[in-house]
């Protein structure tokens, strides 16, 4: 009897669940669902960098998602083995001491500080900061050491404390806090006790300052010098932490009956999108995997006797386990990828919103169409017009930093600044340097890998801006010098969870092994080309001279003055 499992990935947008054939990695049926409180701007304030989502979204979206491919698969309940859910990461929410997500009580059901802190809320520089300074002061363990030596405010521990400084209703109303990836696992799961109920090592050991060599979590006498609140919420959390190829549960009944399945299903611990989608992407040692979407996480996995006792500094954590267990998962990534396009974007139609949407000159059918019109194609066209560019031509200098930067070096102050514009400077040159911006990015982080003793010798791309923009792609290509391969799948996180659910039930014996039989395949491959490849090296040392004005010269005026402290 063939078995089937589900990957259920939730994006920063929406969330889609995919039900793979375990055989041969075959999807059967997908479905994909948005969120309609996020896309209504619901509990955000980009101008304050508050990024907040409501749980509805997402458990709605998990049961339309779910019981959508259940249906249209045709596949028979008892013959789909089981589910692992990936989520974004850091994005933590609290909850009560039956494990209810705080906004879901009415008391709570509109306040943004009882909603998950998305992974790019940047709410908590200044705790995160404070969590730095601590770290290296304090006169015991540096619990940031494994983290690549630098906490960041996209992080577990910084939002929580902003969190319970900013609402003391929430504070005193938090029983405990759960990544999304375990709430959501949670969730589903038939084991609801908190005490008891498996974390992932891969949202812990990344984000949360979690530890084979201290035990676990930083001890209760660090946290209680950040905040009292911290070491006593420390005790209702957890000490060990699990892999996604492990059993969380089973399928609770309740949601056996909503999503039609029954409670044979198993539920796999949870984890990051990241992480996933490398082990969808077929992750293997000396391969860096770069997953691209709004933003980046670059992956790779290595031999824990290669890494030894050593930190690899300024990356986003070094995890045994956390990619495929055995091996070391290392984690780097860019705060905006998709995200300074996007903004680009939002710069240039703001006439259409604005004038277009308002005029009265044409008609209601006649508004919405342009309005399509404009939107759908833009990114097109400013792209067939930068690639006409030439290299000789002059173009303006520009930063990614436009959410701050996570890798190398997390610093979510500093802020995106372009230079090197003229009277010349059309829209197709600004877009290319906003191209080229993303690239130099991401090559800092593949120099910093391999200045750390990681060798890179291939490079995956994975997710949307991989599989429709080839012009990203030969720039990305280019500027590292490097081929890039790009994965087939357009769900690769989720064929990723399918795979770890597929071990969970036992169907594999090892991520390896299921990631090979399972995963994509890859559908293109770009070559630097050589006539190119010299000159994009001399625009990446403008970037870097753009890059280190900037860093030493231009200071945030909410800047946290540690020596105070």
């Amino acid at each position: 009897m063939k078995k089937y499992v589900i990957g259920l990935d939730y994006g920063t947008d929406s969330v889609r669940a995919v039900l793979i054939d375990t055989e041969n990695g075959a999807e059967l049926a997908t479905s994909v669902s948005y969120y309609k409180r996020w896309k209504e701007g619901k509990f955000c304030k980009p101008e304050k960098n508050q990024f907040r989502q409501h749980p509805l979204d997402h458990i709605e979206g998990l049961e339309k998602t779910i019981s959508t491919v259940v249906k249209e698969s045709g596949v028979a309940p008892e013959n789909i083995v089981s589910i692992c859910i990936d989520t974004t990461g850091s994005s933590p929410l609290p909850v009560n001491k039956e494990g209810i997500a705080l906004s879901l009580l009415p008391e709570f059901s509109e306040n943004p500080n009882a909603m998950m802190v998305l992974w790019k809320d940047h709410t908590s520089i200044n705790e995160a900061e404070e969590i730095n300074h601590l770290a290296r002061n304090w006169g015991g363990e540096d619990y940031t050491k494994f983290e690549g030596g630098i906490y960041s405010s996209e992080w577990f521990w910084a939002k929580i404390l902003h969190i319970n400084r900013e609402n003391e209703a929430v504070k005193n109303a938090a029983y405990s806090w759960m990544e999304h990836c375990d709430y959501l696992t949670f969730l589903l799961s038939d084991n609801q006790d908190l005490a008891t109920f498996k974390r992932s090592r891969c949202a812990a050991g990344h984000k949360a300052m979690w530890h084979e060599s201290w035990d676990g979590l930083p001890s209760k006498e660090f946290l209680g010098q950040l905040d009292p609140s911290l070491a006593e919420l420390r005790d209702r959390l957890y000490d060990k932490t699990y892999t996604s190829n492990e059993i969380a549960g089973n399928l609770n009944k309740d949601w056996a009956t909503k999503l039609g399945l029954t409670t044979n299903t198993v539920i796999a611990v949870g984890t990051f999108d990241a992480h996933s989608g490398a082990v969808g992407a077929k992750v293997e040692e000396n391969t860096l995997i770069r997953i691209m979407g709004t933003s980046t996480c670059d992956i790779m996995v290595a031999p824990n006797e290669l890494i030894g006792d050593k930190t690899v500094k300024g990356i986003c954590g070094q995890v045994d386990g956390s990619v495929i267990p055995g091996l070391m998962g290392l984690e780097a990534g860019q705060s905006a990828f998709g995200d300074v396009l996007a903004w680009y974007k939002d710069i240039l139609t703001w006439p259409t919103h604005n004038i277009l949407m308002n005029s009265n000159v044409i008609d209601e059918n006649q508004k919405q169409l342009l309005k399509e019109e404009i939107e759908n194609n833009i990114i097109r066209n400013l792209t067939l017009e930068a690639e006409k560019i030439p290299l000789s031509e002059v173009v303006p200098v520009a930063l990614d930093w436009i959410n701050g930067r996570r890798t190398p070096d997390a610093n979510q102050e500093l802020k995106m600044a372009i230079s090197n514009l003229s009277l010349g400077t059309k829209a197709p040159h600004i877009f290319k340097a906003l191209v080229n911006a993303i690239c130099f990015g991401a090559k800092k982080i593949v120099d910093r890998f391999e200045d750390e003793g990681v060798k890179i010798n291939k490079v995956i791309g994975i997710g949307g801006v991989a599989r429709k923009s080839p012009f990203i792609m030969q720039t990305l290509a280019n500027v590292l010098n490097m081929p890039i391969v790009v994965a087939a799948s357009d769900q690769a996180p989720a064929l990723g969870a399918a795979i770890y659910a597929a071990v969970a039930a036992g169907i594999y014996p090892t991520v390896q092994e299921a990631s090979q039989k399972m995963g994509s395949d890859f559908e293109a491959e770009y070559f630097p080309q050589t006539e190119k490849v010299e000159k994009y090296a001399e625009f990446m040392k403008q970037y870097q001279i753009l890059a280190d004005f900037t860093e030493n010269n231009i200071k945030s005026k909410k800047k946290l003055t540690v020596d105070s402290l």
